[in-house]
């Protein structure tokens, strides 16, 4: 909800806008999952609110934390299906990466989510809830936010939206630090080119060979590289933000020098980054394989010589199984139903 959504909510509550106000902050700006904590609105009105409203959409299956600091939550909103959602602090900011559906649809053959099938789209509360919880385990102030977690985000397009509004207005995030990543659906790019957000957009490429795109990505079928690509171009002329190409290094497939010379000319003219991931192995059918770091090198070194913008992706939380997925694999299932009797309405 919105401050003034929650004002709405609050019906024939005298100051029901100045208390929507300051529950939003609360809720929002401080993290505070608990009406005991809010001191600013009256006593009575809290227990009030606490027998009317629970703050915290999500609990806890498991919470991992990896040698290098990141944490890692298994969670899920009452039912059995449960999703991850990460906590990355960095030495000049905090980042968070969000999930946007329980499992994914895609199918692409390299992702462990995508392996795991699809159970369903994720609420504006879900989502945003995430980040709260996350918030909640540091002192320092959440700054960016990646939805580069389980699910395609573009296929749970409203309720994305509407995070990314809440981010925004009610948390005071940049919506230059928020990011959502896409395989490709082409309508939904445009769609989303159309509300002129001025978030990152980050398209999950992984190869310039529609033949060996559309192997290991099925939605390649439907919506071809050009097609796409011309896509992010609308994108980032509709925008004026820079796009980021997600490109995942598999050994002896993705990972020459002839795609690394055919991606320098697709994004030609077009602001861009490419960032390179080596593969983070799941298994598969196919037993895809980690590059070398010769390899690596190489296939940058090919795109900085034409001219193309390169980073690589850091690596965080291998011991905790950071990779999207893979706890959500691990884990499925394997923890107590809450109770729907006593379960409360959310505000979130």
């Amino acid at each position: 909800m919105t401050r003034e959504e929650i004002a709405q909510a609050l019906g024939d509550e005298p100051r029901a806008k100045m208390r929507g106000r300051q529950i939003a902050d609360w809720v929002y700006r401080r993290a505070v999952a608990d009406w005991a904590q809010m001191t600013d609105l009256p006593a009575d009105f809290r227990a009030q609110m606490a027998e009317r409203w629970s703050l915290q959409p999500l609990e806890v299956a498991r919470h991992v934390t990896s040698t290098d600091g990141v944490d890692k939550l298994l969670v899920h909103g009452g039912d059995e299906q449960v999703f991850e959602c990460v906590l990355l602090p960095y030495a000049d900011r905090v980042s968070c990466c969000l999930s946007s559906q329980v499992g994914c649809p895609m199918g692409c053959r390299f992702c462990a989510t995508g392996l795991g099938g699809f159970d369903r789209n994720l609420s504006a509360g879900e989502m945003i809830g995430q980040y709260l919880m996350l918030q909640r385990l540091t002192e320092r102030r959440i700054s960016h936010v990646v939805f580069m977690g389980m699910g395609e985000p573009l296929l749970n397009l409203e309720n994305l939206v509407k995070t990314l509004r809440l981010l925004h207005d009610e948390v005071g995030l940049s919506y230059r630090h928020l990011t959502v990543s896409t395989v490709g659906l082409v309508p939904q790019i445009y769609e989303l080119a159309e509300l002129k957000l001025p978030i990152h957009l980050a398209l999950s490429l992984h190869s310039t060979n529609d033949e060996i795109r559309s192997q290991l990505m099925p939605v390649n079928k439907r919506w071809p590289i050009a097609e796409v690509i011309e896509a992010m171009r609308a994108y980032s002329r509709a925008t004026g933000r820079k796009i980021t190409i997600e490109y995942l290094l598999l050994a002896e497939l993705t990972d020459t020098p002839t795609q690394a010379a055919e991606l320098a000319r697709l994004i030609q003219g077009m602001p861009s980054v490419v960032n390179v991931i080596p593969f983070n192995f799941v298994a598969t059918e196919e037993s895809f394989k980690r590059p070398s770091r010769e390899r690596v090198r190489a296939f940058k070194t090919e795109l900085k010589r034409r001219g193309v913008n390169v980073t690589e992706r850091v690596e965080r939380g291998h011991d905790i199984a950071a990779a999207c997925g893979q706890l959500a694999g691990q884990h499925a299932g394997r923890f107590a139903r809450r109770p729907t009797s006593s379960a409360l309405p959310v505000l979130s």
